[in-house]
């Protein structure tokens, strides 16, 4: 009974007779070399089970050198580098946000959501660009921790059409930081013009072309912004008609304020706007603009329901001089 369960089982099976595959014996007889006991055939089944863990290891063993190659892998941030594609302005590094974001990163042990890189042909040991991820890279490399990183050998067009999918999916990219990635692409050649670079991305042409422009305002225009992050797409055209009916105003102007902001005044970006487009912020709702001059604070001026109001620092002004401001301002309203 015991040895038809396991011959059920197929762990014995019953003599076959010559010319059902059993081997030849000496005396030229077919002989079944098979375990008929329990005992034998557990002891053939044991040979075999120990033979495929000894494959098992060595394979395991051989995959060793391929594991570089697995979709997903941890590298040393320091082999991972830039590339020339990339759009972060270092400001962005440095913020509040930032600080928060890392500080997910510390607490995860790294960085769940892995980056995209791509290897640098002729480096060794290994060095890799970054196609998407320039936040979280930064935030391990900081930190001191491995990088989750996929991948990829992509060409110059697949990694910019990748790396500005990304950001647009995150939404986490300013205007100044998407005009400086389509400026690039520009000046390098990537793409012969603008439209075929937006059709390309799947983007609007118009919204390119207004992206473009704020990365290519003068640097002194720029710089008079606190952060270059601050921009905004719509005054792209507006600093752009600015330059181009007077562009020596436009650049003094900017230089006076940055160097009231380096005085230690605090100037708004819709103030910084105001004054580079001639557009004063009064007109504008309820944005209060600072009286300075030479980098000192007198006061503000703001527009709230149709009346104006001034408030002039008490320290600055004696009786004398205010009253020569009332006169003013009686003389500028007639």
């Amino acid at each position: 009974m015991g040895k038809n369960l396991l011959a059920k089982a197929g762990l014995v099976h019953a003599p076959q007779t010559q010319g059902s595959g059993a081997a030849p014996g000496p005396t030229g007889k077919a002989v079944d070399r098979r375990p008929t006991t329990a005992i034998g055939a557990m002891a053939q089944f044991t040979d075999r089970q120990s033979h495929a863990i000894r494959e098992a290891a060595e394979l395991k063993e051989k995959l060793k050198q391929f594991e570089d190659n697995l979709p997903v892998v941890r590298l040393d941030p320091r082999l991972i580098t830039s590339s020339k594609w990339a759009n972060r302005e270092e400001g962005s590094f440095h913020s509040s946000e930032f600080k928060a974001f890392s500080d997910e990163i510390a607490s995860a042990g790294g960085n769940i959501q892995p980056i995209k890189i791509r290897p640098v042909p002729g480096t060794t040991p290994q060095v890799y660009e970054i196609v998407y991820g320039h936040r979280r890279h930064r935030a391990c490399l900081n930190l001191g921790l491995d990088v989750l990183a996929f991948v990829e050998h992509l060409d110059d067009k697949g990694l910019f059409v990748e790396m500005d999918r990304e950001n647009r999916q995150r939404a986490d990219l300013r205007p100044y930081e998407q005009g400086e990635m389509y400026r690039k692409a520009l000046d390098e050649g990537l793409y012969p013009s603008l439209r075929t670079m937006a059709d390309a991305l799947g983007v609007s042409p118009g919204t390119a072309s207004d992206a473009v422009k704020l990365a290519k305002l003068p640097a002194q225009v720029l710089d008079a912004f606190g952060s270059r992050l601050d921009i905004q797409y719509r005054w792209g055209r507006l600093l752009e008609d600015a330059l181009g009916k007077d562009a020596k105003r436009v650049i003094v102007i900017a230089k006076e304020i940055a160097d009231e902001r380096k005085a230690g005044a605090i100037i708004s970006p819709a103030q910084v706007i105001a004054r580079l487009t001639e557009k004063s912020p009064v007109a504008s709702g309820s944005a209060a603009q600072q009286i300075l001059d030479g980098g000192r604070s007198l006061g503000s001026v703001c527009s709230r329901n149709g009346k104006i109001s001034i408030e002039l620092d008490a320290k600055v002004f004696s009786e004398e001089s205010l009253r020569l401001v009332l006169d003013a301002i009686r003389s500028a309203s007639r």
